[in-house]
Parts: structure tokens; C-alpha cells; sequence
């Protein structure tokens, strides 16, 4: 019996390990190795807060591609969705613990089947994968976990999802440590919340700053919070779009970062003009993102991240209307502070702490905080990773960085690229692992693509599929759109 490894028990991990026991036809073992968030949750649906919603409308998060409506079907199923109109139910914005709950059963239904159909099994392994080592003899390997377990492998697919937040400030060698300071939003920094005379002082202004936001709000903890980012913007809302003509060009791939900005800003201030939300055209140009990406030159997409990035990411990485009109009333009542700076150090103040900042005049700026929280994301360069798997992968030159080290080199087929510039035979990779070559390669309707496809290859012989194809590119657009009229 063939074993197939998967590293990593979130959405992407979770979903691949499905997908290969639904599909597969002959005998497979199949082993889930999840370490320190709960199996088939990972860190986006492990949070158990009810505040804590989806960022998508629930029509368009079924975790299975090639049936779109499974996860209202699943809604319909539990007593507390069951009665909604339908129509209630597909614009409804799911708490995250729910689908947490949904991508669970769907494991659930292939770990312990009532009845076996199936001739694969799914075995959970609960340790941290730290390092694959080649057998010289089968052309097989040993995933070798932290508890000095090994598991032979016939075929090993990284999953991981995001790298941990970067290290903040000018700690370089090791990660600056208070009892006052949460290295990432995830851990329990609930029970460190200071006395509401203190300030709470965020570092990032994105959607794990609006996740800590709404949990102190539902503590009541009536203190002010500080949140910085270097472009001091937040997330935009949601919105329901409008029957608007389309604007791309056949081949949109072909035009170019210049052509494309140019495309785009002459829309948006249409759409202005007209009184509609311009994110608009980010939804459309959605289903060839990825293609588009890839046909920009280095040079372009530098240009990209430098210049666009941030503002691309508040617009695409949207939340629901009633959590953004929460966190603007905040704001304008003064008890959510946004500020630009860019992150000099933080430092101890007895037992409190201080972030050491630079606005955007160059001005020094000193913001004491009872808490600090680092909700700038995940860390964005790949070949200083600190993921201990990722350093000896790398050493062993059985990955390589991708141009932008923003993650790793994979091939068309998923699989992983090694220093020698050769197809791996046996190691394949998904998920966020590939931001630097499709960009857009995190939400669920890429990411259910890809667990789907990369299960098709890992169980296909090499005559399977086309050669010529890349099957990364797993997005249609009618799983994409959010908001057509």
C-alpha cells in the first residue's frame, strides 16, 4: 500500500487528505500530520469566538470545487441555520468556529466511516514535521517529526498554510519577549488585558488587528486602542456590486503592470463617478489574477509589492458591513486610533511596555501600551524562515525560494522544485507556499482547487495528465465572484 504524507492539518492540508480518499481507486494510506492548532481547523477556524465571522458570503465557501453548494447544504443540516430563507442563509457571513465545525465533519466522514467504501485510510499523526530525508534505495523518504518518529513516504505534500508573524522591531537573532507582549494574535493574550487607563497597542491594520478589535469589544474592555501600520489603512467593507459592463481586454495577462494600473484607476473613477464602490473591479479581474501575475516581469512585480500591494490587500481582503461600520464608529468616537508609523523597537517599561515608532515625517514617536499584540501577518521572507521543517528542506536543497522569497518554487503539476532546478519525484507543496509565483493563493476558492488538483497528481501516474498545462491555476470564475449582480 502506497503512504502519502501530508504536512499540516488546517483548511489546505485538511482538504487534500479528503480529496485523495474520495478520489482515490486503489488501496492508500494516507497520514494528516497537524501540529499546534486543532486538526482540520488550523489558525483561521480554530478560534471558538462567535464574533469572529467569515470575510465571504456562505454561497461561496463550499470546501469541495466540484460541488458548490455543499457548505449551505451542510448549514441546512444544523438546527440553528436550518430555518433561514435561503436567500438569508447565502448572504450570511458564517462564524469561522461553524466552519471550523463543517471542515472537521468532512474529515470526520473519511477518518472513521460507519461503513468502509473507500479502500484509502487517513491516519492523524499530532507532532511537528521537521525534516524530510531522502532513502537512496526506493525512492521513497522519512518525514521526521519532533517526537523522533519517522514516517516512510511514498509521496509527502507541504500544506503548511503561513509562515508565523515576523519578529517585530530590531530583534534580529531572537524574539523580544515581556509578559505584556503577544508575539502573534492567536495566542492567549485575553488573560493579559491591562486596566482600561492603559493603552492596548496593535502593530498591523488588517484583519487579525480587526479579530483582536472585536474581542475586546465583546470583553467590554473600554480602553483605547492603537493600532499601526506603516500605510495606516483598514480593511474596506463589503458591498453588493452592480450589472457593470465588462472592461478587460481578451488576453488581460498581456497587458502589462502599466497597462493594467492604467485600466484600473481609469474604472475606478468611473465607478466613482457613478456613486458605486470601485473595489468592483478587483472582483472582476479575480478569475485571472493568478495568470496575470505570472506573465509580470520581476521587475514589475517588485513594483507591485512596493507600490500597490497594501492598498490591493484592504480592497481584495474584505470584511462584513456590520463589522466594519462597528470598528469605523470606534474610530469616530475616538476609542480605535489608526496611525502610521513604520516600527522602530519595542521596549520594557517596567511592567508595561513602549513601541518605538517613525511617522511618515520622519519624527520619532513613543506610544506606551499596558498590552501589545503583533498582528502584522505572516512573515513575508521565505529564506530566513524560522520553521525549523523549512531550514533543513533548504539546507538539504530539496526546496529553493521562489524570485520574490516570498515562498517556494513549484511546478505546474505542484511539484516542489529543488536547488538543482529539477521536478521533485515525490514532494509536492499548495496553499500559501506559492504566493511569490500565483499571488493570489490563500482564500478558499483557490485553495479547494488546489487540494483537489494536487490529490489528482499525487495519485496519477506521469501520463495522466497533461504536460503542457498548469493545473495551479484551479479557479473558475463563477467560484471566485463575490459580489455579480
Amino acid at each position: 500500500m502506497k503512504t502519502v504524507t501530508i504536512i499540516g492539518g488546517g483548511f489546505s492540508g485538511t482538504m487534500a487528505a479528503v480529496n485523495l480518499a474520495r478520489l482515490s481507486d486503489e488501496a492508500l494510506k494516507i497520514v494528516l500530520v497537524n501540529d499546534r492548532h486543532p486538526l482540520g481547523r488550523g489558525i483561521a477556524y480554530s478560534t471558538t469566538r462567535s464574533e469572529h465571522l467569515l470575510n465571504v458570503a456562505a454561497r461561496n465557501m463550499s470546501a469541495v470545487p466540484d460541488h458548490p453548494g455543499h457548505f449551505l447544504d451542510w448549514l441546512h443540516t444544523r438546527s440553528d441555520f436550518s430555518d433561514l430563507p435561503e436567500p438569508q442563509l447565502r448572504e450570511m457571513y458564517v462564524p469561522r468556529r461553524v466552519y471550523g465545525d463543517y471542515l472537521r465533519s468532512l474529515l470526520q466522514n473519511y477518518l472513521a466511516p460507519i461503513d468502509s467504501h473507500h479502500p484509502a485510510e487517513i491516519e492523524i499523526v499530532e507532532a511537528e514535521a521537521v525534516d524530510i530525508v531522502p532513502s537512496s534505495k526506493d525512492g521513497s523518504a522519512d518525514v521526521v517529526l519532533n517526537n523522533g518518529d519517522n514516517i516512510a513516504s511514498d509521496r509527502i505534500l507541504l500544506a503548511t498554510g503561513n509562515q508565523p508573524p515576523a519578529r517585530l522591531g530590531r530583534e534580529e537573532t531572537e524574539e523580544f519577549k515581556h509578559p505584556q507582549y503577544c508575539p502573534d494574535p492567536w495566542g492567549n493574550w485575553r488573560k493579559r488585558i491591562p486596566n482600561s487607563s492603559e493603552n492596548i497597542v496593535i502593530v498591523g491594520t488588517g484583519l487579525s488587528m480587526v479579530d483582536s478589535f472585536l474581542t475586546l469589544e465583546e470583553l467590554g474592555w473600554r480602553g483605547q486602542l492603537i493600532a499601526i501600520s506603516r500605510n495606516g489603512m483598514i480593511p474596506q467593507s463589503h458591498f453588493r456590486g452592480i450589472d457593470y459592463p465588462d472592461f478587460l481586454p481578451e488576453n488581460p495577462e498581456s497587458v502589462g503592470l502599466a497597462g493594467m494600473y492604467a485600466l484600473l484607476k481609469t474604472h475606478c473613477e468611473q465607478l466613482t463617478r457613478l456613486g458605486e464602490n470601485p473595489g468592483l473591479v478587483v472582483d472582476r479581474l479575480r478569475p485571472f489574477t493568478q495568470r496575470i501575475w505570472q506573465k509580470f516581469s520581476l521587475e514589475e512585480k517588485q513594483q507591485f509589492l512596493k507600490h500597490y500591494a497594501a492598498r490591493w490587500n484592504v480592497i481584495r481582503h474584505r470584511i462584513a458591513q456590520p463589522i466594519h461600520q462597528r470598528l469605523t464608529e470606534a474610530i469616530t468616537e475616538g476609542r480605535v486610533k489608526v496611525q502610521r508609523g513604520s516600527l522602530e523597537e519595542i521596549r520594557a517599561n517596567g511592567g508595561s511596555l513602549e513601541v518605538v515608532t517613525k511617522t511618515p515625517d520622519g519624527d520619532q514617536q513613543i506610544i506606551p501600551g499596558g498590552l501589545v499584540i503583533n498582528c502584522t501577518g505572516p512573515n513575508a521572507g521565505f529564506s530566513h524562515t524560522k520553521v525549523k521543517l523549512f531550514q533543513n528542506l533548504l539546507q538539504r536543497g530539496l526546496i529553493i525560494p521562489d524570485e520574490l522569497d516570498m515562498g517556494i518554487q513549484v511546478g505546474p503539476d505542484f511539484t516542489v522544485i529543488d536547488a538543482n532546478g529539477v521536478s521533485s519525484s515525490k514532494l509536492y507543496a499548495m496553499g500559501a507556499l506559492m504566493k511569490g509565483t500565483l499571488w493570489e493563493t490563500i482564500a478558499v476558492p483557490e485553495l479547494r482547487g488546489q487540494a483537489m488538483r494536487v490529490a489528482e497528481m499525487m495519485i496519477a501516474t506521469s501520463t495522466d495528465h497533461d504536460q503542457d498545462r498548469d493545473y495551479r491555476l484551479s479557479v473558475e470564475e463563477e467560484h471566485v465572484i463575490e459580489y455579480y449582480i
